[in-house]
């Protein structure tokens, strides 16, 4: 009998159902507050706002420059990433 075939397929169904644990999800409530208090502590505001890949991010915010950025925040809601939209 040969097992190889399943094992594959056990692993390639393994792979795919964890990285959908790291699919984009919308904010909870208070991750929304915590992360709106972090945007205006870097000087920016609105934005599209999402959980991504263990990150937070925000799509297209308008900062205090008058520029519009898309912003990366961790799991405490310290800034990492800020980078100017084109």
């Amino acid at each position: 009998m040969n097992t190889t075939i399943p094992v594959a397929v056990v692993a390639l169904f393994t792979s795919l159902a964890g990285g959908m644990a790291l699919a984009d999800r919308p904010l909870t409530d208070a991750e929304r507050t915590k992360l709106t208090a972090a945007i205006q502590a870097s000087g920016c505001s609105g934005g599209k706002m999402e959980f991504d890949d263990g990150k937070f991010e925000v799509d297209d915010a308008k900062c205090s420059d008058g520029k519009t950025y898309d912003l990366k925040f961790d799991g405490a809601f310290k800034l990492i990433k800020k980078e100017l939209e084109n």
